[in-house]
Parts: structure tokens; sequence; C-alpha cells
């Protein structure tokens, strides 16, 4: 059995691997279900476009990353067009943002070393085709640590594991991944988890959910810690809120439709949304600062989305309907600009990036 398909029988099996190990062992936190279903699910295809589970933003329209790419160019003038810099993007995915990116930022001059964090050979033998001399990283420990790091990730840390906590009378408890029957459910866990709950938060009424990430936490903290010791900055993209909200934002997506996120394991997209307000903490308390967070709709407003969209129809006149909907997708409240945040992190002493001033 060749690589693919082994990947692909381990996705289809998964929800009676859960089956067996809950009934041998258990409940499962839903950090534990996340995980696993996440990994073998990128393990076993290529999740992307109209033939995928769903669209990102590269994919919505080239103004996206072009923008991207201004905003990289841009900073690295700024820091003396230097030709020791890393360029990283974490979960590339086809590497149609990159390819975007690097296509804007070359006219001045931007030659970085590349590297890929990505985890799914499916999808770095995609990357591989489009970036023959990229190096491919696991995980964030094996970047290099000897020149400043420029870090884009975008729709990165929503797919990181979450737990659950729930609030009931008698403190607060986990979430869990259950049997009913043969069927994967969700049920409540009895050890207290009341020592990992944000203060703000211990004395919410009973009813009560939050979700919180570790995954997201640690990934943020050795971002910042790398941009402290070697400069640079970072990019993140995603959906999310400003501040921590009750409530589940637990998603699965499938064939481009939302589906019960227990009834999929390993054949869905699994997703929360990203805590913004805790990765800056996060970024701060390890040294690097916080340039600022904005909707992606402002943001890619104060990077020029309107006039690129202009060049753009008056090049394609005939696709120029084509394009306004692509802009409005992006920035429009009701489509990706207001859910969607971006945030900018630097190292000590790099200015701050255009779009947050």
């Amino acid at each position: 059995m060749d690589e693919k398909a082994d990947a692909v029988e381990k996705a289809q099996n998964l929800g009676e691997t859960f089956r067996r190990l809950i009934r041998e062992t258990g409940p499962i936190s839903l950090a534990h279900y996340m995980a696993e279903s996440n990994a073998r699910y990128y393990a076993s295809r290529d999740p992307l476009g109209e033939e995928g589970d769903f669209i990102t933003a590269p994919e919505v329209s080239q103004m996206f990353g072009e923008l991207i790419g201004l905003w990289i160019a841009d900073l690295w003038v700024k820091m003396g067009s230097s030709d020791n810099i890393h360029l990283v993007e974490l979960g590339p995915g086809r590497g149609t943002l990159m390819t975007d990116i690097m296509r804007t930022a070359a006219r001045y001059g931007f030659d970085p070393k590349l590297h890929f964090v990505e985890t799914s050979m499916e999808l770095r033998k995609i990357q591989r085709a489009a970036f023959p001399t990229v190096t491919f990283h696991h995980d964030l420990s094996t970047l290099p640590e000897d020149r400043p790091l420029l870090i884009v990730a975008n729709e990165f840390f929503d797919a990181l594991p979450i737990h659950q906590l729930t609030r009931s009378a008698q403190g607060w408890h986990e979430r869990m991944v259950g049997l009913d029957d043969d069927r994967l459910v969700f049920v409540a866990g009895d050890k207290p988890m009341d020592n990992v709950v944000p203060p703000s938060w211990k004395n919410a009424s009973q009813g009560t959910m939050i979700e919180t990430s570790p995954a997201a936490t640690s990934v943020m903290a050795e971002i910042a810690t790398r941009l402290t010791n070697q400069g640079g900055a970072a990019l993140i993209i995603d959906y999310g809120s400003f501040e921590l909200r009750a409530g589940s934002t637990l998603q699965a997506l499938k064939d481009h439709k939302k589906v019960d996120p227990l009834n999929h394991p390993g054949l869905a997209d699994l997703t929360a949304h990203v805590d913004f307000e805790l990765l800056g903490q996060v970024a701060e308390k390890n040294g690097a600062e916080v340039m600022g967070l904005q909707m992606q709709g402002e943001w890619l407003y104060q990077m020029g989305i309107d006039t690129r969209t202009e060049a753009l129809q008056r090049k394609n006149p005939a696709e120029a309907d084509k394009i306004q909907r692509q802009r409005n997708r992006l920035v429009e409240d009701g489509e990706m600009g207001a859910l969607f945040k971006v945030l900018g992190v630097c190292g000590r002493r790099w200015p701050i990036g255009h779009g947050f001033e």
C-alpha cells in the first residue's frame, strides 16, 4: 500500500479507532479528538478549492496575497533590505498565498530563504512543485536561528486543537467525547478544571462554556520568542474574536457544508475561533511587541485593496464584476471582512507594519 492510500485508510477508520479507545479507557478530550482528526484529515487529501472541503482567502482572489506581499516588502525595505532573512509560512496549503506574496515582493528585490511548516505529506508534494527549493519543517522548533524571520500564518491557528470547559454547580469541568451505544457524543468530564479558567471567568453563571487552546498558546509563545531573539515580524490572519467569548465555536466542514463535528472524524475539517486577545498577551509576555489587531476588511482597505481592485478591472474589463465580487468577499462585514482578524507582531526595535499605524 502506498503512502497516500495508507493515510486515506487511516482517516476512514479513525471513527472506529476512537470508539475502541473510548470503550477501553473512557472518554477522550475534545483536544485529543480534534488533533487526531485533523492530522488524519490533512494527511489524506488536498482539502482546498472547489473540489475540496473549503476555500480560503488566497483562493478567493490574488489581491489577498499581493497585499500581504506588499506588507512584507515594505517592512523589509524599512529594515534595510538585508539578504539575511528567512520567510516562513505556517500551513501553506497549495502554496497559492506564497505564490502571490513572492510575485509581488520580488519586484522590490526581496529574495529570502523560504521555509514551510507543514505536516501533511500530501500537501508537501503540491508545495514542492511550486517551490522546489523550499525547506520543510514539521513544527517551528527546527526553523533556523541565524537571522530574522518574517512569518505568515493564514488560517493556521483555527485548526489547532481546543478544550471546551463548562461551568456547573460543582465548578468548571471539561467537555469530553464519549459514546452513546456506538455513536460519538459529547459528555461531561469529571475532573475539576477551575485552575485553567481565566480569572475573569471563574464566577461565570452555570451553563457557561468557554474554549481554550494550549496548542495555540504554545505556537504563539514560540513565534514571539523567536522574534524577540532573532528579530522579524509575524502576520497572523484567521477568524475569531477580539476577546474570549462564551459558547462553542467548533465547526466541521465537508464538501463546503457544515456537518456535525463528531460524525466524520478524519474526513472533515475541524476548526474553532481564534482568541486573538490571548495571542496578543502571549506575544507580549514572551518579549515581542504587538503592532496591532485589525478586522481583515479594515486592514485590506489600509493596504490599498480598492486601488488594486480598480487596476485589475482596468486590465481585465470583461472580469470587472467578478473582481468586484472577490474584493467584496474579502472585505465586507457580512463576508470575511469582520469575522477575520489580522494580528501583527514583531521583535524589539522593528518598525510597525503598514495597516497598523
